[in-house]
Protein backbone atom coordinates (compact mmCIF):
# COMPACT_ATOMS: atom_id res chain seq x y z
CA UNK A 1 0.00 0.00 0.00
CA UNK A 2 1.18 3.48 -0.98
CA UNK A 3 0.23 6.41 1.54
CA UNK A 4 0.25 10.33 0.37
CA UNK A 5 1.84 12.39 2.80
CA UNK A 6 0.23 15.51 3.65
CA UNK A 7 2.53 18.13 2.32
CA UNK A 8 0.73 20.80 4.78
CA UNK A 9 0.43 21.15 8.50
CA UNK A 10 -3.47 21.23 7.74
CA UNK A 11 -3.26 18.81 4.89
CA UNK A 12 -5.01 15.65 6.22
CA UNK A 13 -8.63 16.02 4.88
CA UNK A 14 -6.99 15.85 1.03
CA UNK A 15 -4.48 13.65 1.86
CA UNK A 16 -6.84 11.51 2.97
CA UNK A 17 -9.30 11.85 0.26
CA UNK A 18 -6.01 11.35 -1.99
CA UNK A 19 -5.51 8.31 -0.20
CA UNK A 20 -8.85 7.09 -0.86
CA UNK A 21 -9.18 7.71 -4.64
CA UNK A 22 -5.53 6.70 -5.54
CA UNK A 23 -4.15 10.57 -6.83
CA UNK A 24 -0.84 12.16 -5.41
CA UNK A 25 -1.28 15.31 -3.07
CA UNK A 26 -0.76 17.65 -5.39
CA UNK A 27 -3.60 16.15 -7.93
CA UNK A 28 -6.24 16.46 -5.12
CA UNK A 29 -4.83 19.28 -3.84
CA UNK A 30 -5.95 21.23 -7.19
CA UNK A 31 -8.65 19.62 -7.15
CA UNK A 32 -9.69 20.56 -3.57
CA UNK A 33 -8.82 24.36 -4.77
CA UNK A 34 -10.58 24.14 -8.18
CA UNK A 35 -13.70 23.30 -5.43
CA UNK A 36 -12.83 25.97 -3.30
CA UNK A 37 -11.57 23.92 -0.52
CA UNK A 38 -8.10 25.12 0.82
CA UNK A 39 -6.11 23.25 3.40
CA UNK A 40 -5.58 26.26 5.32
CA UNK A 41 -9.20 26.59 6.20
CA UNK A 42 -9.32 24.69 9.52
CA UNK A 43 -13.10 23.90 9.23
CA UNK A 44 -11.66 21.08 6.67
CA UNK A 45 -10.81 19.29 10.58
CA UNK A 46 -13.55 20.08 12.17
CA UNK A 47 -15.95 19.69 9.00
CA UNK A 48 -17.31 16.59 7.23
CA UNK A 49 -18.89 18.55 4.26
CA UNK A 50 -15.34 19.15 2.46
CA UNK A 51 -13.98 15.72 2.86
CA UNK A 52 -17.55 14.47 1.92
CA UNK A 53 -17.14 16.80 -1.59
CA UNK A 54 -14.59 16.46 -2.32
CA UNK A 55 -15.24 11.95 -2.74
CA UNK A 56 -18.82 13.01 -4.24
CA UNK A 57 -17.15 15.28 -6.70
CA UNK A 58 -15.38 11.78 -7.68
CA UNK A 59 -18.52 9.74 -8.04
CA UNK A 60 -17.84 7.74 -4.23
CA UNK A 61 -20.38 7.48 -1.92
CA UNK A 62 -20.05 8.04 1.75
CA UNK A 63 -22.11 7.16 4.38
CA UNK A 64 -25.06 10.22 5.44
CA UNK A 65 -24.20 10.11 8.89
CA UNK A 66 -20.77 9.69 10.98
CA UNK A 67 -21.23 6.27 13.07
CA UNK A 68 -19.34 5.73 16.07
CA UNK A 69 -16.37 3.68 16.10
CA UNK A 70 -16.91 0.36 18.02
CA UNK A 71 -13.87 -1.89 16.75
CA UNK A 72 -11.99 -2.30 13.45
CA UNK A 73 -13.67 -5.65 12.84
CA UNK A 74 -17.20 -3.79 12.56
CA UNK A 75 -15.74 -1.09 10.29
CA UNK A 76 -16.67 -1.41 6.84
CA UNK A 77 -13.92 -2.43 3.98
CA UNK A 78 -12.85 1.67 3.52
CA UNK A 79 -13.79 3.91 6.04
CA UNK A 80 -12.16 7.74 7.08
CA UNK A 81 -11.41 7.64 10.86
CA UNK A 82 -11.36 10.90 13.13
CA UNK A 83 -8.96 10.26 15.71
CA UNK A 84 -6.60 13.00 17.69
CA UNK A 85 -9.84 14.50 19.09
CA UNK A 86 -9.86 17.65 20.76
CA UNK A 87 -11.74 20.91 21.39
CA UNK A 88 -10.47 24.68 20.84
CA UNK A 89 -12.68 27.49 22.04
CA UNK A 90 -15.79 24.96 22.58
CA UNK A 91 -15.46 23.87 18.64
CA UNK A 92 -14.28 19.85 18.10
CA UNK A 93 -11.37 19.12 15.84
CA UNK A 94 -9.91 16.12 14.80
CA UNK A 95 -6.85 14.49 12.42
CA UNK A 96 -8.06 12.86 8.97
CA UNK A 97 -7.19 8.76 8.43
CA UNK A 98 -7.90 6.22 6.25
CA UNK A 99 -8.94 2.51 7.56
CA UNK A 100 -8.59 0.23 4.62
CA UNK A 101 -9.36 -3.67 4.70
CA UNK A 102 -7.79 -5.29 1.90
CA UNK A 103 -7.32 -9.17 1.38
CA UNK A 104 -8.95 -9.43 5.36
CA UNK A 105 -5.77 -7.28 6.18
CA UNK A 106 -6.64 -4.13 7.90
CA UNK A 107 -4.85 -1.19 8.28
CA UNK A 108 -5.17 2.85 8.63
CA UNK A 109 -3.14 5.04 6.36
CA UNK A 110 -2.29 8.04 8.12
CA UNK A 111 -0.86 11.02 6.19
CA UNK A 112 1.02 12.96 9.21
CA UNK A 113 4.67 13.22 7.93
CA UNK A 114 6.17 13.50 11.14
CA UNK A 115 5.20 9.24 11.61
CA UNK A 116 8.17 6.71 11.16
CA UNK A 117 5.35 4.61 9.02
CA UNK A 118 2.14 6.09 7.85
CA UNK A 119 0.35 2.66 7.45
CA UNK A 120 -0.50 1.78 11.23
CA UNK A 121 -1.55 -1.31 12.88
CA UNK A 122 -1.57 0.50 16.41
CA UNK A 123 -5.65 0.66 16.70
CA UNK A 124 -5.28 1.38 20.25
CA UNK A 125 -3.27 3.96 19.95
CA UNK A 126 -5.65 5.98 17.28
CA UNK A 127 -8.82 5.89 19.68
CA UNK A 128 -11.08 6.41 16.78
CA UNK A 129 -14.52 8.35 18.00
CA UNK A 130 -16.55 7.97 14.50
CA UNK A 131 -16.11 6.94 10.99
CA UNK A 132 -17.76 8.17 7.72
CA UNK A 133 -17.94 4.87 5.82
CA UNK A 134 -16.51 4.90 1.87
CA UNK A 135 -17.92 2.99 -0.71
CA UNK A 136 -14.42 2.80 -2.76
Amino acid sequence: MNVVVQEETTGCGIASVANVLGKTYAEMKAIANAMGIYAEDTSLWSDTHYVRRLLSHAGIKTSADELPFESRETLPNTALLSIKHHQENGKDFWHWVVFKRDQGEAAVLDSASYLPSNIRKDFDDMQPKWFIAVDA
